[in-house]
């Protein structure tokens, strides 16, 4: 059955109205001012949404589509939670240890001298190989995903550095999920873990081409103006939307996003079904890589098992400065952030259309933050 959470007064939950008024009106502001063409964002806590709302234009061309609920939203690298969850399943149901090595399940992996990283090394960015590519003509093809894996080489030796991987690491990890399962990474996400609580219709790794009129298309800058806005046709187009690339290829609803990590503030429960432990979540959640800096983000970013957490370092990003230390999440390049706070039981998604370039992305999206933490007052 699809799930979605109540609607509560923002007042009945201990949140600021006022603060949450300050979010809308920015979001409504920077569309106005051409920053993105729409958005959506959802605001939860303890099982109750306090906020949704969806803005502006989910497609401009060739005809404007205003955007709504049922819009899907491209999530970029918010996937790579939703991936490690699934990875999270398998190690709760015996069929691998974070500790294992990738090529205990992938024989062919250890060649070109990747025969020791382990599981935990690939999903904190310590894996070595932030830079291999997983073309398009392994998208869907099993066996070619694991060929390709089996030929990466190293760029330097794994655990020495933490730099982000954008894509490569979660595609050896739903291959190593496919190996344990005997199946396609994507029914896995699917059927083991979104279905049972009810997010089948709001969260897609994969999404089918009969609901490719849901998508947002993505649009990024042409030109040195950020706002000349021009839609990226890569990503707009059938075969990556039908890919469902697991490190940042998902689509989904802010909805679905604040009640998914809702879930996992819940303890791995959601709608009267368990999916995850509450052990499994904290050891997922916590910080394995302490303040080492992330050589691609320039700055520590406390990683996790698939999400990142605040910590209590002066900056990080997307999560908001006034986070508290044991808030995580994930982001989506230049486009959008999740994240929940264990300590106020409160998620929030941000979810937009457009890849907008730093120094005005990491800004934004402190500043949006901020706003949901700030509104956080019982």
């Amino acid at each position: 059955m699809p799930f979605d959470l109540p609607a509560d007064d923002p007042r009945s939950l201990g949140l600021d109205p006022t603060a949450l008024n300050r979010l809308v009106d920015t979001i409504e502001r920077q569309i106005d001012e051409g920053w993105y063409p729409g958005a959506e964002i959802a605001v939860a806590r303890n099982g109750r949404f306090a906020l949704t709302k969806s803005f502006g234009n989910a497609r401009v061309a060739p005809q404007k589509v205003t955007a709504d609920e049922r819009t899907l939203w491209l999530l970029y690298s918010n996937t790579k939670v939703i991936t490690a969850a699934a990875l999270w399943q398998q190690v709760e149901r015996g069929r691998l240890r974070f500790t294992d090595t990738v090529a205990e399940h992938l024989p062919g992996f250890a060649k070109n001298g990747k025969q020791g990283i382990t599981l935990l090394q690939v999903i904190t960015h310590q894996g070595g190989f932030p830079d291999a590519e997983f073309p398009p003509a392994c998208w869907e093809d099993r066996e070619k995903r694991r060929e390709v894996a089996a030929n990466i080489t190293l760029q330097w030796t794994p655990g020495s550095q933490v730099s982000y991987h954008p894509l490569a690491a979660h595609w050896v990890i739903a291959a190593v999920i496919e190996a344990v399962t005997g199946r396609d990474f994507k029914d896995v996400i699917r059927e083991d873990l979104l279905e049972p609580i009810g997010l089948g219709d709001q969260i897609y790794v994969g999404l089918p081409e009969k609901l490719h009129d849901r998508a947002a298309d993505m649009h990024a800058p042409e030109g040195k103006d950020p706002k000349a806005l021009k839609g990226t046709p890569d990503e707009n187009g059938t075969p990556w939307r039908r890919a469902g690339a697991p490190g940042g290829g998902g689509y989904a609803s802010a909805r679905g996003m604040a009640t998914f990590y809702q879930m996992l503030l819940a303890g791995g429960a959601l709608n009267g079904t368990r999916v995850l432990s509450p052990a499994t979540i904290r050891y997922a959640t916590q910080n394995f890589t302490g303040d080492r800096p992330d050589l691609y983000m320039n700055m520590p970013m406390h990683r996790g098992l698939g999400p990142h957490s605040r910590g209590h370092t002066p900056t990080i990003r997307g999560l908001g400065s006034l986070a508290t230390p044991e808030t995580f999440g994930h982001g989506g390049v230049g486009s959008s952030y999740c994240w929940a706070d264990p300590r106020s039981g409160v998620s929030f998604s941000y979810l937009t259309n457009a890849r907008q370039p730093d120094p005005w992305h990491s800004k934004r999206l402190d500043t949006i933050s901020n706003f949901v933490h700030s509104a956080i007052v019982a």
